[in-house]
């Protein structure tokens, strides 16, 4: 059985492909297992979230012989009058947004950098003289650890003194407290909160290419020669959202066009680490190896969403697609078994790439390539994993990442497998091209192993190219090339790593002295020159990314 729709198709047609459907919605509902359901070209505009269940089952989606096919959640701005001074204005009543696209280009928030000296309050700051900045504002914490990227909203500014939203002040002031002996990034006893680095979201910081949203009028300032009729606003934060559904196939489409607007609300954006976030709760202390230093973190943190949520699903497909243009996490596998990514693209996207966790099985994201991830929350990695059993991670090109590019939590027989991963760490510190952290398995051969990867040209300092950490146990490193990182490889941390081996890898530097639970063995220190000439290396590199 087969069903074609088109944007300009009739729901009340039959769905063929001269008389196709309008909506994907009618299209599902006469879906059996088993149908095909054919998209041709053009933008799908959704008002709510694609749902899918049980019944759903067995049913391909997919454009029509090559056609560009686009599942949006954005609304296109209309309404647009000039200002004297050039800003370009549109009333959008009722829409909240924190991302505005230009064209397919994403512009940013208006922003400015607060290179002044601010005083922290019991409930928000103190200028050093008055200011007339206007709109839903808010205050960004860039390495408030080293490793994480806050955000908290304004409630108000009156002259000098800015009074914070709550309750995401007062919790920011009780996470953001750390000790730190090491030198560098974050060095010394510090509370976050205290160094708020910039400002967001008002007219009066626009500059070419930027938008600012206050009191449901969008203001913008075009570049040179841009067009403002295809201005698109993302208005739902979710674009599917499936559970408990198996055997659905996602063939040549792209979903694009959300928005996440839990950092506007008066909780803001608390990140910790990787996926997760404040969200309320106790907090706790942890403390680093050999008196390094301290930090509070949350005990239970709540996680960022993704556009596309997928709860105890199995055997879900994406081929051949293009993830783009999202608010938050763009993919999200919770649960569930047999689940793949493959032959696709996944790129510009606020938050994190691909979460796959909840115990899921046997998961595999292939010879795809994800690329521009975290741009607003820049904690977000590429792909992360946590809890997972036998995710595999391969082919893969990672690239354009403010932190880590691949993060395994605690799981068992993860592989990591013959990916690129270059120009990570680009904007926080103390994370790696490849993070793995706690127990992966109980012996090297139900373990993780991460192997055949080329990882290079991590960006800032304090940074590491394999990244093993945090009581991290049962995990083989072996065949890997690693070159123009900060450093090649960690072997002392906090707890202490158990059971990890290190062997024939390829490096720039030598990683130090291992301790008794760490194997290092048959690995080779090359000089840059000689990357480009060594055999091993160059079969390595030709194997590893996209093919």
């Amino acid at each position: 059985m087969q069903f074609y729709i088109d944007p300009a198709g009739d729901d009340s047609g039959p769905g063929t492909i001269d008389q196709p459907f309008a909506t994907l919605d009618r299209a599902r509902a006469e879906a059996r297992p088993g149908t095909v359901i054919t998209l041709r070209a053009g933008t799908y505009r959704l008002t709510e979230p694609l749902s899918l269940s049980d019944t759903d089952s067995g049913v391909t989606f997919q454009a029509h012989d090559g056609e560009e096919v686009v599942i949006s959640g954005g609304r296109i701005v209309t309404g647009w009058g000039k200002g004297a001074d050039g800003v370009w204005t549109a009333p959008v009543p009722g829409v909240a947004t924190r991302q505005l696209y230009v064209s397919g280009r994403r512009a940013a928030r208006a922003s400015r950098v607060l290179d002044m000296p601010l005083r922290r309050t019991d409930t928000g700051y103190v200028l050093p003289e008055p200011q007339s900045w206007h709109g839903e504002m808010e205050l960004v914490y860039h390495g408030v650890y080293p490793w994480s990227h806050a955000r908290c909203p304004v409630d108000s500014l009156d002259g000098t003194v800015i009074t914070m939203a709550q309750p995401a002040f007062t919790w920011a002031s009780r996470l953001y407290q750390s000790i730190i002996s090491w030198e560098g990034p974050g060095a010394g006893e510090t509370n976050g909160a205290d160094n708020p680095t910039s400002i967001e979201n008002s007219p009066a910081f626009l500059t070419e290419g930027t938008f600012a949203l206050a009191d449901g009028v969008l203001h913008y300032l075009p570049r040179p020669g841009e067009d403002l009729d295809a201005v698109v606003a993302p208005v739902l934060e979710t674009l599917i959202r499936a559970g408990n559904a198996h055997d659905i196939a996602f063939r040549g489409i792209t979903f694009a066009d959300t928005t996440w607007l839990r950092p506007s609300s008066g909780k803001g954006f608390l990140h910790y680490h990787g996926n997760g976030y404040y969200d309320g709760g106790e907090i706790m202390t942890v403390t680093f190896a050999e008196g390094a230093g301290q930090v509070e973190v949350p005990t239970d943190p709540a996680s960022m969403p993704g556009a596309l949520h997928l709860r105890d699903c199995s055997r879900i497909s994406f081929d051949n697609c293009h993830l783009t243009r999202l608010g938050g996490v763009a993919l999200e596998f919770h649960g569930g078994t047999g689940n793949t990514v493959r032959d696709s693209e996944i790129s510009v996207i606020a938050g994190g790439g691909v979460v796959i966790g909840g115990d899921a099985r046997d998961c595999r994201i292939d010879n795809t390539h994800i690329h521009h991830i975290g741009l607003d929350y820049h904690g977000s990695p590429a792909v992360l994993t946590v809890g997972t059993r036998a995710t595999v991670i391969a082919h893969n090109e990672i690239n354009d990442v403010p932190h880590a590019g691949i993060v395994v939590y605690d799981g068992t027989s993860a592989q990591v497998l013959n990916n690129l991963v270059h120009d990570t760490m680009q904007v926080l510190a103390d994370g790696g091209g490849i993070y793995i952290a706690g127990s992966q398995g109980t012996s090297h051969a139900d373990g993780a192993l991460i192997r055949g990867n080329v990882v290079r040209d991590t960006v800032t300092p304090y940074n590491y190219a394999l990244y093993t950490d945090y009581g991290a146990s049962w995990i083989t490193v072996q065949g890997n090339v690693i070159h123009r990182n900060d450093n090649p490889a960690v072997l002392q941390v906090s707890p202490p790593l158990e059971h990890v081996a290190f062997l024939g890898n390829y490096w720039d530097a030598d990683p130090g002295d291992a301790p008794d639970s760490v194997t290092l063995a048959d690995n080779t220190v090359l000089t840059e020159p000689d990357f480009a000439t060594h055999q091993t290396v160059a079969s390595i590199v030709v194997a590893a990314g996209r093919h």
